[in-house]
């Protein structure tokens, strides 16, 4: 299972969901479903762009954990 932990880079930076959207061009709506961890897929060009925004690394933002 792979868990998304934006949620906790959002915390260490201080910053809303709305901020992150509006700064990486996708919707509250698309961004609250990647946080959600119902997302199915996640584009490198959406994944680049969160990792710029939050200033961290892809492994910051996905953890894999045996289901």
């Amino acid at each position: 299972m792979i868990i998304v932990n934006v949620d906790v880079m959002l915390a260490r930076r201080k910053m809303s969901s709305g901020e992150l959207a509006e700064k990486i061009g996708i919707s509250p709506a698309n961004l609250s479903i990647l946080k959600t961890g119902r997302a199915k897929a996640v584009r490198f060009s959406t994944l680049s762009a969160l990792c710029s925004a939050l200033e961290c690394q892809p492994g910051d933002l996905l953890e894999f954990r045996e289901e």
